[in-house]
């Protein structure tokens, strides 16, 4: 049986099995990076600096966790499609708050 045959598409892509601490930290870069994208788009509220600062810690540090489940499981994939969709939604949002604003100068 072969690892690298069970591997998900970005450690495949990261060649963990060949390279594993490089692999690795990329693959926890990615899944930091996506993480943060998602809450940004979907979650973040305005918030103190020290509590943001506290989120993030938390966040990187659960990131870790994600990234050992990464490699067999579809973690970076998800969060891929569900920033995807969160930017569709962030830019429907955008674009029907600007008809809404242009209706309303023009009278109704």
């Amino acid at each position: 049986m072969n690892v690298a045959d069970r591997l998900s598409f970005f450690p495949a892509l990261y060649n963990v099995t060949e390279n594993p601490k490089m692999g690795m930290w990329l693959l926890y870069v990615t899944i930091v990076a996506l993480s943060i994208l998602v809450y940004k788009l979907g979650f973040a509220q305005k918030l103190p600096l020290g509590k943001s600062i506290m989120i993030y810690i938390f966040l990187a540090a659960g990131c870790t966790i994600l990234t050992a489940l990464g490699i067999f499981l579809p973690i970076t994939e998800g969060l891929v499609v569900a920033a995807l969709i969160l930017i569709i939604y962030k830019i429907r949002l955008h674009q029907s708050k600007k008809q809404q604003s242009v209706r309303q100068s023009n009278g109704g």
